[in-house]
């Protein structure tokens, strides 16, 4: 087969371009990165040789080796693990970011500090090694394939892939230096760099050396031991650091390390991470978790379904297990009860830690929340199991948080609670400051009672299936059913200066039920608004009114339910039209300002006019009357 040139795929030459500006000032970690994925490739292979000897032939003793040549200009770092052929070669090397390469690009700022957590999060490191080269050649073959490739790129946009005869099973990647990354070519600050980052990779890293005979020799940079058997007293925190790099691939550092060992009958050594940034791939659809799986010190699998709940996804690290099978397949693990027993553990260790980090840190915990916050919600709604305990860990923000209280929790609202309030109010939409603006919250202000202010899609769902917390049941402002009358206004707060409704809204009323007939379910007059003349809210078997507008979004959903449009009898608008109807007796005004409110009411909730044109006429119609006195 001649040699192939092949175009990378997404705006590749822009971002390798970005890749080696932002991490200039940290370029040492591109050999992290490197040994990284060799240490992943021989974890690889010693799995699949469990049940495929023959993959690993005689060659089963695991090593990387750093070699440099001065002369040559070069540094390679070679792997006997698992290698790749042609398809992987162009997936894995031809295609950055896979993730979306428009959407990382878009998130870079230009603050190399900040870009650096960001290029973690996205799967690029490979590319790193255009920050000290301006051409990569990789040499692989890839276990149990006869033929052998050449993979080579200068990063400006194309790579070039050939067959390679004589190759020996596994990855070289081989660096062609650039002048001023001539420090790298060094064994001593390769030594250091290693020593540094990679100390912890359980498989040697070796660089070849000559003893004082001039015999050439190994040296050995590394313990090779696995850092999450080791007791925690022989562990830094910088040990710790930079094994969440290597096993999470990211920059960031953890926001919390959890080290344990769990004895009696089930047997297991936990090293877990909570990164500080929220991974690129927190919202993908499959929902996947990060954490791998050993078993006594032989990677299994990075993705065993079960092993931790979709809920905690954002977790990373690494679980090893002393009583499973070593040649455990994945189809075992999903029906595997030790597996459950794992994850059981586990969960409560983690949601224990956040339950202390929350009550210890709480500044700290607001960090957490918002990074994570929607997608530890996922488990009130998924696991009903562990609701007690993930209920106190939820953050909202609400119309009573502002500053260093920022984000409440539900002992706290609850103990703010007005008397008379006999349950816990909450507004769903897209953002917190247009809901602070929402009409249906002006009654519930003029009472001092706290609002929640949700924000996530996921609140549409994991509110319903709660439905109450110790024992007050959640209620929507946007419905119908908030007994305002009975609640206890906040000292300094009274609704006396509010005008006094006119004897005969109720004709009012009336045209205006007649005039909309079906484009509304109702026309009610309202307790919950002070300052705004009309409000929709939904009936109490309806579906609320921002979860509907979701799922219209989504084609997941026709047509919207009609609703009850609320008419304030106190606004001055509403007494001046119940005024005009009564002295003229003509309802032609009373019906234009119906469509009028109706439309209003509509724009106010984040729907635009099913009939722009007639709103639009109807406005300038009542501007004229209104300017002309």
């Amino acid at each position: 087969m001649s040699e192939e040139r092949l175009e990378f795929k997404a705006e590749v030459s822009r971002l390798l371009e970005i890749v080696a500006k932002s991490l200039y000032s940290h370029r040492e970690v591109f050999l992290r990165e490197l040994i990284s994925n060799a240490s992943d490739a021989c974890d690889r292979l010693r799995y699949a040789a469990l049940t495929v000897p023959d993959l690993a032939g005689s060659d089963a003793d695991y090593k990387i080796r750093v070699s440099v040549d001065k002369d040559a200009g070069t540094l390679t770092i070679a792997d006997n693990g698992i290698g790749m052929g042609r398809p992987e070669l162009v997936d894995n090397l031809g295609t950055i970011a896979r993730s979306g390469t428009l959407a990382f690009l878009e998130q870079l700022s230009g603050d190399a500090k900040k870009d650096v957590s960001q290029i973690g999060q996205f799967g690029v490191g490979f590319y790193s090694a255009f920050m000290v080269a301006d051409k990569v050649t990789v040499l692989t073959r890839k276990a149990g394939e006869a033929q052998g490739w050449r993979w080579e790129s200068d990063g400006q946009g194309a790579f070039t892939i050939a067959d390679e005869g004589g190759l020996a099973r596994g990855t070289r990647v081989i660096l062609h230096v650039t002048e001023d990354a001539k420090e790298f070519l060094d064994p001593q600050r390769i030594h250091g760099v290693v020593k540094r980052y990679s100390d912890h990779i359980p498989i040697p890293i070796v660089m070849a050396g000559t003893s004082e005979s001039g015999a050439a020799e190994d040296e050995t940079l590394n313990r090779a031991s696995a850092l999450w058997m080791r007791p925690k007293s022989d562990v830094t925190d910088e040990q710790y650091t930079e094994f969440y790099h290597h096993v999470a691939h990211a920059f960031d550092d953890p926001w919390l390390t959890l080290h344990f060992r769990a004895e009696g009958m089930l047997e297991y050594a936990a090293l877990l991470f909570v990164p500080t940034r929220a991974p690129f791939d927190l919202y993908q659809p499959d929902r996947k978790h990060q954490v791998k799986l050993y078993v006594r010190r032989v990677f299994v699998t990075d993705d065993a379904e079960g092993l931790i709940p979709p809920y905690l996804r954002f977790v990373r690290g690494v679980i090893d297990s002393e009583d499973l099978p070593l040649n455990v397949s994945r189809e075992m693990l999903q029906s595997n009860p030790m597996v459950t027993r794992i994850r059981q553990g586990v969960t409560k260790r983690i949601l224990g830690e956040l339950t202390r980090k929350a009550k210890d840190e709480p500044a700290g915990y607001a960090q957490f929340w918002e990074a994570f916050g929607p997608v530890l919600k996922e488990g009130v709604y998924e696991e009903t199991g562990q609701r007690d305990t993930l209920m106190p860990l939820l953050r909202f923000r609400s119309t009573g948080g502002e500053g260093d209280q920022a984000w409440v929790d539900l002992d706290g609202y609850v103990e703010r609670m007005r008397p008379g309030q006999d349950a816990i109010y909450y507004i769903t939409g897209d953002d917190a400051d247009a809901l602070r603006r929402s009409p249906h919250l002006e009654g519930f202000a003029a009472k001092g009672v706290e609002v929640l202010l949700l924000t996530d899609p996921v609140d549409e769902f994991w509110v319903p299936a709660v439905g109450t917390y110790k024992d007050k049941p959640l209620k929507s402002v946007t419905r119908i059913g908030s007994d305002l009358s009975k609640i206890k206004a906040e000292a300094g707060k009274t609704e006396a200066d509010a005008p006094a409704a006119p004897g005969n809204i109720d004709r009012l009323v009336a045209v205006f039920k007649d005039t909309l007939k079906d484009a509304v379910k109702d026309v009610r007059t309202s307790e919950r608004l002070t300052d705004s003349p009309v409000c929709l809210v939904a009936d109490e078997g309806d579906m609320d009114i921002h979860l509907e507008r979701l799922l219209k979004q989504h084609r997941q959903l026709q047509q919207a339910s009609p609703r009850i449009l609320e008419v304030n009898p106190g606004h001055p608008l509403i007494a001046a039209a119940t005024r005009t109807l009564e002295d003229s007796g003509s309802t032609d005004r009373a019906e234009e300002l119906a469509w009028l409110l109706l439309d209003q009411a509509r724009i106010v909730e984040g729907d635009p006019p099913p009939d722009p044109t007639a709103f639009s006429r109807r406005l300038t119609k009542a501007l004229e009357r209104g300017l002309a006195g």
